[in-house]
C-alpha cells in the first residue's frame, strides 16, 4: 500500500504580509553562490533530500546538473555558520511574470533545532522581492520536514492550492 502524500502550494504577494525572522546570531549569514556550482546544488539536494524523499534528480549526470545551474534565472544561496555550510535555497525568477519560485529549500540535519528555518525562509522571501517579484511561491508536501508548512505560513505565505498524490 502506498502512502498518501499531501502537497500544498503557497504564495506571498506583498512585502506587507511578510513576517520576518531575524538572524539567530552573528555567526550565520546567507550569500549568493557566484558563479553557480553544480556540486553544491547536488550536495544539498542529496543530503537534505534524503530525509524528504527527493529522488527525481538522483539519476542526473553531472552534465544534467551543470545545465540546471547554468540557467540564468536560477540563483542559489547558501546559509553558513562562519565557514561551515548549513543550508540553502534555490530561487527561480521569472522576469515576465515577476514571480520567484523557491524551488528548493532546506537545512542540513546537523543544524536542525537551531531556529534556522524561519531565518533562511525570511532571507529567501526578501531576496525574491529584491528581484522585483510581485509573487513568491513554493510547494511543500507531507514528506518534507515536519515544520515546513508551519514555517511557510508563519512567514505570511498563504495556501493557494492543495492536492493529494
Amino acid at each position: 500500500m502506498k502512502e498518501k502524500i499531501f502537497r500544498n502550494y503557497l504564495e506571498i504577494r506583498s512585502q506587507e504580509d511578510f513576517i520576518e525572522v531575524k538572524k539567530p546570531s552573528q555567526n550565520y549569514f546567507v550569500d549568493l553562490t557566484n558563479p553557480n556550482d553544480f556540486q553544491l546544488n547536488k550536495f544539498f539536494y542529496k543530503n537534505i533530500g534524503k530525509n524528504c524523499q527527493w529522488v527525481d534528480r538522483l539519476i542526473w549526470t553531472d552534465l544534467n546538473w551543470i545545465k540546471y545551474v547554468s540557467n540564468k534565472n536560477l540563483f542559489t544561496y547558501i546559509l553558513r555558520e562562519k565557514d561551515e555550510i548549513a543550508g540553502y535555497f534555490e530561487l527561480l525568477f521569472n522576469k515576465e511574470n515577476k514571480e520567484a519560485e523557491i524551488a528548493y529549500f532546506g537545512i542540513l540535519e546537523e543544524y536542525f533545532g537551531k531556529k534556522l528555518g524561519g531565518y533562511l525562509l525570511s532571507e529567501a522571501i526578501k531576496k525574491s522581492f529584491t528581484f522585483g517579484s510581485k509573487r513568491v511561491w513554493v510547494h511543500t508536501c507531507s514528506l518534507d520536514h515536519k515544520n515546513a508548512l508551519k514555517n511557510y505560513l508563519a512567514r505570511g505565505m498563504k495556501i493557494f492550492k492543495s492536492e493529494t498524490l
